[in-house]
């Protein structure tokens, strides 16, 4: 009896120190690694939406013209998409955002699938001083410090003002609610910022 319950100990003992490194090893959950698979992304969010808004000031046509940014470190973004024609004051656009070896912060570089890309749409009410809601939704791949697919599922709310050029319209600095979800392999990080 006493051997049995030496070895029930020495069991339990050892499923107890397992499971305690499980929980501490990498690619588990972890909040610190979902925040920053996201973080690596953040300034690009600010990037997305000034060219979205670059193709809607430059559109002559329902399709705007394809518009390329860079990371600050390496790799370029490409919005692309349509916006509403005509005389209204209040316009969509449906846009796209392909990223390829896009890295802001030198430690997180990102891509997306050609085949499915994240979608970026935007509403424009009361054009040029009016407000602006939108959605960007979908699976980037991060590689560096991180690696893994990371989701976002954003949306945001801001103000707009006339381009400082005054031939157009842009967000205006400052005023942009950003909220939703990053979802990685490493856990879930809930974004909530001013922009």
């Amino acid at each position: 009896m006493k051997t049995f319950l030496r070895a029930l100990s020495f069991t339990l003992s050892l499923a107890a120190l397992l499971a305690g490194a499980a929980g501490c090893g990498d690619g588990v959950s972890s909040e610190e690694k979902a925040r920053q698979a996201y973080l690596g992304l953040d300034a690009s969010i600010d990037r997305a939406i000034g060219l979205g808004f670059d193709g809607f000031n430059a559109a002559s046509s329902a399709n705007i013209p394809e518009q390329k940014g860079q990371g600050k470190i390496t790799g370029s973004m490409l919005i692309n998409g349509k916006v509403d024609q005509g005389a209204s004051s209040n316009k969509t656009m449906s846009l796209t955002e392909a990223l390829t070896d896009y890295c802001d912060d030198g430690k997180h570089t990102y891509d997306t699938d050609a085949a499915a890309l994240p979608t970026l749409d935007m509403k424009l009410s009361k054009i040029p001083t009016g407000t602006l809601t939108g959605t960007l939704a979908g699976t980037f791949t991060v590689s560096g410090d991180i690696e893994g697919d990371v989701t976002l599922t954003l949306t945001f709310a801001g103000d707009l003002e006339t381009a400082s050029d005054g031939t157009g319209v842009e967000r205006k600095p400052g005023t942009t609610h950003v909220t939703g979800t990053a979802e990685s392999s490493y856990g879930t990080y809930d974004v909530d910022l001013m922009k």
